[in-house]
C-alpha cells in the first residue's frame, strides 16, 4: 500500500474503517470486448493453492484471485475492506475488531463466519499443520501465536476469537501498527474447513476446493495451466468484469514471451533479458516497467561451513559489482542492493553503510583480505555450491556472480539449478550453503523486510541476533514514526556487520501487457495485480 494510511493505522486508539469497496473501474467511453477471458504467464508451476500454506508471489497470485481476507488493496496499493466492512483499534492499541460483511458467501453458498476467520488463524499457527508461514502471526504479535507454533501452548489459546457470526477480535501482545495491513497477505485468508477435513491435502484440487473470493478453481493440470471462472456468490460480483482467467506455468522467459506475440498470453510473468531493447523498441507501449517492494539476494545458510565464517560471506557481498549487474546484466532501472530494504518502502530511509560507500575496487581489495584472514589463498581456495531455481534469468545472474567472484578471489564455485518446488522444499529444510534468493514485501513498511531476519522470522540463514532482534523490538515499540525509522536504520546496520545474506538489487517489475487489458495498475509498488480490478477492451 502506500504511505497515506500509515499514520491513522499508527495511531492505534478506537480507528474505524469503512466505506471504500473495490471494482473494476471502466472509465467513460471505454468499449468492453464481448469475450471478457484472460491469461496470465505465472513462471513456474505453482506449489500450493492452499493459502496457509503459501509462500511464493505466483501461488499468491492466483491464490489472491481464488480467496480473500479481511482487507484488501485497490489498485495503486491503498488498504480497503474486503470481507469486513469496518474495524476499530482499542484505546490501549492490544485489540483489533473486526466486522464482516451481511450476506458474504462462500463459492458453495454457505455462510462465511467469523468461526471460518477463527479456524482458519489457529490452522495456520498449529504446529501440526506445518504452515510455512506460521511466523507471520507471531510477527503480528497475536497473542500466543508463538508459543503455539513453537508446541509451547494449544491452538486454542490464539489471540483470535469469533464473538458472533459477523464479529471477530484480534488481541495482540503489543499494540502494531501496521496489524491490519498485514491481514491482506494471503496465508490469512479464511479457508473452509469442511472441504479440509474431508479432503485432506487434495482439497485444493477443481472438484474438491470452495473459495471465497472473485474466481472458482475449474481446472489444474500441473506444469500447464490453471484456470478460474468467475464466483457468482462472490459478494462484490457485480462489479467484477473478467469471466475467466487462465494462468500457464512456463518456466522459459523466451518460451512465454513468444507465446504473448502469437496472443496465447495477456501479461507475462517476465521477459527474456537479452531482448530488452529489441521488445522496447517493437513494443514500447507494452513493455511495463514498475516500482517493485522486492530485494534479490543471495542467502547464506550459517550452519554450514564455511558460511559461519563472518569474514567469508562479508568477501563474497563486496566482491560482487553492482552497477554491472544492474546496468549491464538487467538494465531495466533495478537499484544496487548494499541492505534489505527497498527505496519503495513508504517512509524509509536507508542509512549509511561503510561498504556501499567504497570504490568497486575498494570492495574487492577488503574481499580479498578477508579471505585471506580466513585462511583461503590460491592454495587453498574457498569452495561452495551456489544454487538457484531453474528459470533463464537467475541462471545469467549466478553466471555474472562465479565469474565475479573468481576474477577477484581465490575460489571454487558450483552452480546447481532445482526446479521450483524442490527449490523451497530445500530453502525451509535447510538443506543448502548458498541459495538465490528473493523477498517480495508482504505489505508496504520496513518490517515485511527486516522481520524475516529477526530470530522468530521465516530466516531461511538460520541467522539469529540479539542486537537485531532488539532494534526490532524497539521499533515495534516507538512512540513516533521518526523514532520507528531510527530502530529500522540500527537493524539495517545490523545486518550489514554480520551479512547473513547478499543483497544484491532492488527489483523493478517489467512486464508485457497486451494493450487490449485495461484496470492494470502501472504505478503500485505492490506485487498485487487482481483479475478482479481488470478489464479487456476492444
Amino acid at each position: 500500500m502506500q504511505g497515506m494510511k500509515m499514520k491513522a493505522l499508527a495511531a492505534g486508539i478506537a480507528l474505524m474503517f469503512s466505506g471504500a469497496t473495490f471494482a473494476a473501474d471502466v472509465p467513460a467511453g471505454v468499449t468492453l470486448a464481448k469475450k471478457q477471458e484472460i491469461v496470465w504467464g505465472v513462471g513456474t508451476e505453482v506449489p500450493t493453492l492452499d493459502p496457509t500454506m503459501t509462500t511464493d508471489d505466483s501461488s499468491s497470485k492466483i491464490i489472491s484471485d481464488l480467496f480473500e481476507g479481511l482487507v484488501s488493496e485497490d489498485t495503486e496499493g491503498n488498504l480497503i475492506p474486503a470481507l469486513a466492512t469496518h474495524w476499530e483499534t482499542s484505546a490501549d492499541g492490544k485489540t483489533v475488531t473486526f466486522h464482516l460483511r451481511e450476506g458474504i458467501q462462500w463459492s458453495n453458498g454457505e455462510p462465511l463466519t467469523a468461526q471460518d476467520v477463527e479456524y482458519s488463524f489457529k490452522r495456520n499457527a498449529d504446529p501440526a499443520s506445518a504452515a510455512p508461514y506460521s511466523w507471520y502471526l507471531a510477527t503480528a504479535n497475536i497473542l500466543n501465536a508463538a508459543a503455539i507454533t513453537d508446541g509451547k501452548k494449544d491452538k486454542e489459546t490464539l489471540g483470535v476469537k469469533a464473538l458472533d457470526a459477523k464479529t471477530v477480535q484480534f488481541t495482540l501482545t503489543q499494540p502494531t501498527p501496521y496489524f491490519v495491513i498485514m491481514l491482506s497477505h494471503p496465508s490469512t485468508f479464511p479457508v473452509y474447513r469442511k472441504a479440509i477435513e474431508q479432503f485432506g491435502d487434495s482439497w485444493t484440487r477443481p472438484e474438491h476446493m470452495v473459495s471465497s473470493g472473485a474466481y472458482t478453481l475449474t481446472n489444474w493440470v500441473v506444469n500447464e495451466r490453471i484456470d478460474l471462472v468467475r464466483n457468482p456468490k462472490y459478494w462484490n460480483d457485480a462489479k467484477t468484469v473478467i469471466n475467466k482467467a487462465s494462468y500457464l506455468a512456463i518456466e522459459n522467459d523466451t518460451a512465454e514471451y513468444n507465446r504473448y506475440r502469437t496472443g496465447e498470453i495477456d501479461i507475462t510473468a517476465t521477459f527474456p533479458l537479452e531482448q530488452y531493447k529489441q521488445i522496447k523498441k517493437d513494443r514500447p507501449n507494452e513493455l511495463i516497467t514498475m516500482p517493485s517492494l522486492a530485494t534479490y539476494y543471495y542467502l547464506f545458510n550459517l550452519n554450514k561451513k564455511p558460511f559461519d565464517d563472518v569474514r567469508v560471506r562479508k568477501a563474497l557481498a563486496y566482491a560482487i559489482d553492482r552497477d554491472v549487474v544492474t546496468k549491464i546484466i538487467l538494465g531495466q532501472g533495478q537499484i544496487p542492493a548494499f541492505g534489505v530494504t527497498p527505496p519503495a518502502v513508504a517512509g524509509f530511509d536507508a542509512p549509511a553503510l561503510p561498504w556501499a560507500n567504497l570504490t568497486q575496487k575498494e570492495r574487492n581489495q577488503k574481499a580479498r583480505e578477508l579471505l585471506k584472514e580466513a585462511g583461503y589463498t590460491k592454495d587453498n581456495p574457498l569452495k561452495f555450491e551456489l544454487v538457484y531455481n531453474t528459470n533463464e534469468a537467475h541462471k545469467k545472474l549466478a553466471l555474472a556472480m562465479m565469474s565475479m567472484w573468481k576474477q577477484s578471489l581465490p575460489v571454487d564455485v558450483e552452480l546447481a539449478n532445482q526446479e521450483w518446488k524442490t527449490f523451497l522444499q530445500k530453502l525451509s529444510q535447510k538443506d543448502f550453503s548458498l541459495a538465490r534468493y528473493a523477498w517480495v514485501g508482504d505489505y508496504n513498511e520496513a518490517s515485511t523486510f527486516l522481520s524475516y531476519f529477526e530470530s522468530k522470522g521465516m530466516n531461511y540463514s538460520r541467522w539469529a541476533n540479539d542486537a537485531y532482534d532488539k532494534a526490532m523490538a524497539n521499533a515495534l515499540a516507538a512512540s513516533s514514526e521518526e523514532e520507528r525509522q531510527k530502530y529500522y536504520q540500527e537493524a539495517e546496520r545490523i545486518f550489514s556487520d554480520d551479512m547473513p545474506a547478499i543483497p544484491v538489487y532492488f527489483y523493478t517489475k517489467t512486464v508485457i501487457k497486451s494493450p487490449k487489458v485495461g484496470g492494470y495498475s502501472t504505478t503500485n509498488a505492490s506485487s498485487h495485480r487482481y483479475t478482479r480490478d481488470l478489464y479487456l477492451m476492444k
